[in-house]
């Protein structure tokens, strides 16, 4: 069980040391002993059991007991969204609640809570029809009494017209039809009930065609929508009444009337009854709404209560499921008086571990303790950088490349500069990064308020780079304040300008009439080289030597990191044969560029670094004439290049033939230890792969991979550092962009004096400003930032095939979507 005293290294260019570990927990203490890991969130569980199906491993039925009572609490949840009720955060989180006793309770409330939706669904449905028939009730009598009322006026002038004398011109006709027999008149059935208003004109073409005209049909239009008794949605209808003759058409209307989902109600023709149905509904419809309205109060109180419990509940069934799957994942002892469990662990977290399994062994009662056992082992443990609220968005960004090896170095550490420099080298405005500032630091005041709420793709993304953004918004300010921009307008921040007419007539725009008239100015550029023909070859040129600058930094940096990666491993055969000889290649070519750069700034000499720099390679003994920097410029450009030659074969032929030697020294056994300390982690998989069964030393296979890596440095020094003038190109279009707006629409509606036109300017200029510089503008940088980090800077050092260190842990479990 022992183990010492360990602290965390809080070490982020390396992974925490992590060791494997084994424990034999009892079957009585298991439950808790994970329980308790899971509090503490520092180990990381194997999968023992991984040939082993979900339904073949031991705690399958505790897992879909779970499952089942988190489907449960997803219906709570669904009802108390409809009803507009949402879990109470007042209820305290605890674990008192028993599995057994919360399982029996929550299908007691499922079984209470359905039966309510039943019981109002079949009232709701009640009700609705009832709403329905009424409305049949009431427009149909009006048709009734309609046609009651013409019949009956029909009748009276008949009736007139026989009491009077009779008349040659008097109708023939309609005398024997008022004489024919009542008894021998067709009686008319009919249907009435409501019909979809969308679906109206399609349901008369099919009664027409259907009964082949042998029907009337009268409609009238509700005003307003009713809610539809089997949808229960709102729906706009018609009422109809279908006249028919014969027990055929009946049947027809009647089927027709399902196919169009129109609900049928029967009427009666006594106007006396059709007064005491409506009497009799409006009654009815007052009780169904009473009862309603108790009902819908009874379940909303019964939600209420399940809601101020819903966020513990839900915590106890989710920390449960996730025990019991990781119970799932050990294997049990023969005995099967025991679980083993195997996982990874930081060596600083061990006294921590020992005593939770000591307290789970105590509160569980059992007589024998969990038994910590560290195992030796050559497989790669996971990586783990202790990382805070400001540094963990760094981290995101070096691991959506990959995550470090165990041990390797992490680029994150200086990506927490670099990053946001790089970035603000191509976006450097100090009024642009004011704004930044402003914006992300509204984030940073209000983070706990966000950090507690449900928040859109977007913004989530912002605010969990709040920091990221911080950065680089102050070093935006650092950048633009050098470049001494602010919206593109030059200030004398620091002094006054070192330049001046020489003449009253000399303009801005001409640089023949510009002389030094005082000192340098102290920080960054000069105002007046802004707006004049300076500006075009000084700072386009300082831009541009400056990226290749800073690339060529950066690139030795990275291989610098790879000499370390390779110290750290033991590894001297990187050291010397891929370290050493791209030190001296990358140096010999653009290390020398770079001095060149310097030295012409110091000595202000005008010459060409094109053409020095072309023909080291074309005429390295032809004298460089007006181009020479320094004494002995010549014989250091030969020598460099010399060691620029001999650089490349050194990275390419003695390494594949050094492995092939100590292949045959570790088969004679003389060689092991060496072979160990100089092998990078890839070889040495191969080689024990090879010594295991036997196989031959693939030579070739080894050779090409060494070809392939060497052509690819000697090609990517090259297009690495002509991809670092893309911060000379942002650059210039960041600032360019700015002085458009500036120029072409501020001062440009400032210049018509009119009041109207300048408020439009500035919001044209603000919107523009807004849209494209801190917007668009701000994700190219960002991209660009992203991809010389990745590619030029991580290439030179960084594998990134390691995994992460996922400890087993209940503290992102609220944040987890069932």
């Amino acid at each position: 069980m022992g183990g010492g005293t360990h602290r965390p290294t809080m070490d982020l260019l390396r992974s925490e040391p992590m060791q494997l570990v084994q424990l034999i927990i009892p079957i009585e203490s298991a439950h808790r002993s994970i329980s308790y890991l899971g509090d503490l969130g520092f180990f990381q569980f194997k999968d023992l059991n991984s040939e082993k199906s979900p339904f073949q491993r031991t705690y399958a039925t505790q897992i879909k007991r779970c499952g089942e009572m988190a489907r449960k609490l997803r219906f709570f949840k669904d009802q108390m969204v409809k009803a507009g009720l949402s879990p109470s955060t007042r209820s305290a989180i605890s674990d008192d609640v028993d599995l057994d006793n919360l399982e029996v309770k929550l299908g007691e409330l499922e079984a209470e809570l359905m039966e309510m939706n039943a019981n109002h669904e079949k009232l709701q449905h009640t009700y609705n029809e009832l709403i329905e028939y009424k409305l049949v009730v009431q427009k149909a009598g009006e048709f009734f009494h309609s046609a009651q009322s013409m019949a009956a006026a029909k009748q009276r002038e008949v009736e007139a017209q026989q009491r009077g004398e009779g008349s040659i011109d008097s109708p023939l006709l309609l005398e024997q039809e008022m004489v024919t027999d009542p008894s021998k008149q067709v009686k008319l059935g009919f249907v009435s009930g409501l019909v979809p208003r969308e679906k109206s004109l399609a349901f008369e073409r099919i009664l027409f065609r259907a009964t082949r005209g042998n029907v009337f049909l009268k409609q009238s239009v509700l005003e307003g929508s009713v809610t539809d008794p089997a949808s229960g949605e709102k729906a706009e209808k018609n009422v109809f009444v279908v006249f028919y003759s014969g027990e055929r058409a009946r049947n027809k209307i009647v089927k027709i009337c399902e196919a169009f989902g129109a609900n049928r109600y029967p009427f009666t023709e006594d106007l006396s009854k059709q007064f005491q149905i409506i009497t009799e509904v409006s009654g009815r419809l007052e009780e169904l709404k009473t009862t309603i309205d108790v009902g819908l109060v009874h379940q909303t109180n019964f939600l209420q209560t399940i809601a101020y419990h819903f966020e513990q509940w839900s915590h106890l069934v989710k920390k449960e499921k996730s025990i019991y799957h990781t119970l799932s994942m050990l294997s049990i002892d023969v005995t099967k008086k025991c679980l083993v469990a195997e996982g990874w662990c930081p060596v600083f977290a061990t006294n921590k571990i020992q005593n939770v399994l000591q307290r789970a062994t105590v509160d569980s009662n059992s007589q024998i303790g969990t038994i910590f056992h560290i195992l030796q082992t050559k497989e790669s443990p996971p990586t783990y950088f202790h990382t805070n609220k400001f540094t963990s968005a760094f981290q995101e960004i070096v691991d959506a490349y990959g995550i470090a090896k165990y041990q390797e170095a992490n680029p994150g550490v200086f990506t927490i500069i670099t990053f946001p420099f790089l970035f603000a080298v191509m976006f450097g405005d100090w009024g642009h990064g004011i704004c930044l500032f402003l914006a992300t630091s509204y984030f940073i005041i209000k983070e706990k308020k966000f950090s507690s709420q449900k928040l859109g793709d977007i913004t989530e993304m912002i605010f969990g780079g709040r920091y990221v953004i911080m950065m680089m918004a102050l070093f935006s300010i650092y950048t633009g304040l050098i470049y001494n921009e602010f919206f593109s307008v030059p200030f004398e921040l620091f002094g006054p300008s070192a330049y001046g007419c020489r003449d009253p007539a000399c303009r801005d725009a001409s640089t023949a009439g510009l002389v030094k008239v005082r000192s340098t100015y102290p920080f960054g550029v000069d105002p007046r080289w802004h707006g004049t023909r300076s500006e075009l070859p000084f700072l386009n040129s300082l831009k541009m030597k400056m990226s290749i600058l800073l690339g060529v930094a950066q690139m030795n940096l990275g291989i610098i990191l790879s000499y370390f990666n390779a110290k750290f491993s033991g590894n001297e055969l990187n050291i010397r044969y891929q370290f050493l000889p791209q030190m001296i290649f990358l140096n010999s070519l653009f290390g020398y560029l770079s001095l060149l750069i310097v030295v012409k700034w110091c000595i202000g000499s005008q010459a060409d670094l094109y053409h020095v720099m072309i023909y080291m390679f074309l005429s390295p003994t032809d004298d460089l004439g007006e181009n020479q920097l320094f004494f002995g410029q010549k014989f250091l450009q030969i020598v460099l290049l010399l060691a620029a030659l001999v650089a490349v074969p050194w990275m390419l032929f003695p390494k594949p033939f050094l492995l092939k030697k100590q292949h045959e020294e570790r088969h004679r056994g003389q060689s092991y230890a060496l072979l160990e300390n100089s092998l990078d982690e890839s070889d040495e998989m191969e080689v024990r792969h090879g010594s295991s069964s036997h196989e031959e030393f693939e030579f070739s296979e080894v050779f090409v991979h060494q070809l392939i890596h060497t052509i690819e440095f000697v090609l990517g020094a090259v297009s690495n550092t002509a991809s670092y003038l893309r911060l000379w190109a942002l650059s210039l279009a960041h600032s360019e962009l700015s002085s458009v707006f500036y120029d072409k629409v501020l001062l440009l509606a400032w210049g018509f004096n009119n009041i109207f036109i300048l408020i439009i300017g500035i919001f044209v200029f603000i919107c523009a400003t807004v849209g494209v510089l801190l917007v668009m503008e701000t994700l190219s940088a960002f991209l660009h930032a992203l991809r010389l980090h990745w590619v030029e800077f991580q290439s030179k050092f960084y594998e990134g095939d390691g995994y992460k260190f996922q400890p087993f842990s209940f503290a992102s479990l609220d944040a987890e979507d069932e």
